[in-house]
């Protein structure tokens, strides 16, 4: 094998190497031979058929193997001579291969950087510790109570209001015929939830018990029947009963209702609760204090690649939020690979390149200090996983199971998360007590920022270039370690005005309601 250097600029790498023609032959000789054993040829004992007989049935066959296999053994050797390791997958041209001759191709690859965590000392950081009063306990248990709203019947003469509840029996029709699943008896409909397809529930406030009504609206475009969107559509309604909301009183009938013994109960349980919420929100404070501490200190060369790869990832998850909230169509970002504004597609790029070069000094740190991930935490990350498509489990665990690529993404956010609580218990930490609403709105604005990326106008600190070392000598990974997923939450689209979206109804039983997402 010969191997010459094309290019070697920054983590980018271009080789040209060269497999000679005899290594091809002999290594083609063994495939067809391995042929030879299994194949069924009529006329042939299995293992006596001819080589060349077995070259003009599954010559090419072979040959494809033998370029496959050689390309793969020349690249991993050029690897370990070269102590490279790749950052992604590289990038092969073949050119024309002509029978019985070199096999000539080119190798381009980006390199992983060098990164020395040696001196790393972990920084300073302000733990924020919210004491949870009485006061937070009584609001959380009057939020509960208020969800455990009931409604009671009222007298007959009184008409509805937005907030009432009725008790209605229906049948809906378009064009004189009724729908599949458009008819509801004893439905209970709260008024102003936003339940039913627009302006249905509108036209049943100041109703009252006996009334009969004609309710006329028009399915929305995107309604989930073919046969029923964008129509006009006619419900007969009749109403039995209208009933005024009732809150649940906080006392031990309340608790009891929710399964605790007494009002007691309830609050201590939801102290305990709260606790573990502010506990959450603490640590996601000092993450991005951690995070942003890292990157004001860190700075190095990141693969051009892996940040392009974050940068679409970054605009497909924007262009899949703005969809879903009803702010775009699809259509809205046809050829669209990028945002059409530069300083917004500069800011992205801003973004992934952190993103990029975290995960990768985490990454490093987390193999330095021999930060593991049990396969029991990735078994368990597995059956989250499968809850979330009840049914299909066993799917899911066959999906997971083959798929080593889908494991190492779920390997990836607990492997930072360790890391992470690796390098905060070095962390020297100041506690700063604050309320509860605080804490609250400090994680709130974190999260904002990251769904807003561009509304944030703070310069970039300036940073210290990271001490390098030549690497030691060891045998190179055939891929790049799996990015950590989580460094930071992915941005959601830009903040623009949203309007309604419209609401759709299920197939089954009140086809007026809207359906779940």
């Amino acid at each position: 094998m010969q191997i010459e250097e094309l290019l070697n600029e920054g983590l980018k790498r271009e080789y040209k190497i060269v497999v000679e023609a005899s290594e091809l032959d002999a290594k083609l000789d063994a495939v067809l031979d391995e042929f030879r054993a299994t194949a069924k040829i009529k006329g042939f004992r299995p293992g006596k058929a001819p080589i060349s007989l077995l070259k003009r049935m599954h010559g090419d066959r072979a040959k494809g193997q033998v370029l496959n296999e050689a390309m793969q053994e020349s690249s991993a050797k050029l690897f370990e001579e070269k102590e490279i390791r790749p950052a992604l997958r590289p990038e092969v041209d073949m050119g024309d291969y002509e029978d019985g001759k070199n096999l000539e191709y080119t190798l381009k690859v980006e390199v992983l950087p060098e990164i020395s965590v040696d001196a790393f000392k972990a920084p300073a950081l302000e733990r924020w510790v919210a004491e949870i009063a009485d006061a937070d306990v009584d609001a959380f248990v009057e939020r509960i109570a208020g969800q455990q709203k009931t409604f009671k019947k009222a007298a007959k003469t009184v008409k509805s209001t937005d907030g009432d509840a009725v008790l209605i029996d229906f049948v809906g029709s378009v064009d004189g015929v009724e729908f599949e699943g458009g008819k509801g008896e004893d439905y209970q409909l709260e008024l102003g939830s936003g339940s039913f397809i627009p302006g249905f529930e509108e036209q049943l406030v100041g109703v009252k018990a006996g009334d009969e009504k004609v309710v006329k609206v028009t399915f929305p475009a995107e309604y989930h029947s073919e046969e029923l969107k964008g129509k006009d559509a006619e419900f007969k309604v009749t109403v039995k009963e209208v009933r005024r909301p009732a809150d649940a009183k906080i006392d031990d009938e309340l608790a009891k209702s929710l399964g605790f013994d007494s009002l007691d109960a309830l609050k201590e349980s939801v102290k305990g609760q709260l606790e573990n919420d502010n506990k959450s929100l603490t640590r996601a404070h000092m993450k991005r204090g951690l995070l942003d501490a890292l990157a004001e200190e860190y700075d190095f060369d990141v693969p051009p690649g892996m940040v392009d790869l974050e940068y679409r990832q970054i605009w497909e998850q924007i262009k899949r939020d703005a969809v879903q909230s009803g702010d775009a169509k699809p259509e809205d970002f046809e050829g669209q690979d990028e945002p059409a504004d530069k300083d917004e597609a500069e800011e992205f790029r801003s973004i992934a390149e952190r993103r990029v070069r975290l995960g990768l000094l985490l990454s490093e740190l987390g193999v330095k200090n021999n930060v593991q991930v049990t396969q029991e935490e990735v078994n368990r990350r597995i059956i989250e996983e499968a809850r979330r498509f009840p049914g299909q489990e066993a799917q899911v665990f066959e999906f997971y199971q083959k798929n080593e690529e889908a494991r190492a993404q779920l390997r990836a956010p607990i492997f930072e998360e360790k890391v992470v609580d690796f390098v905060l218990e070095m962390s020297k930490l100041t506690d700063k007590t604050v309320s509860r609403e605080e804490l609250e709105a400090a994680v709130r604005a974190i999260d904002e920022e990251d769904a807003n990326p561009t509304k944030s106008k703070k310069a970039p600190a300036k940073k210290k270039a990271a001490t390098k070392k030549p690497a030691a000598k060891k045998t190179p990974a055939k891929k790049a370690p799996a990015k950590t997923a989580d460094a930071e939450k992915a941005p959601a689209k830009k903040a623009a005005a949203k309007k309604p979206a419209a609401k759709k109804a299920p197939a089954k039983k009140a086809p007026a309601k809207k359906s779940d997402k």
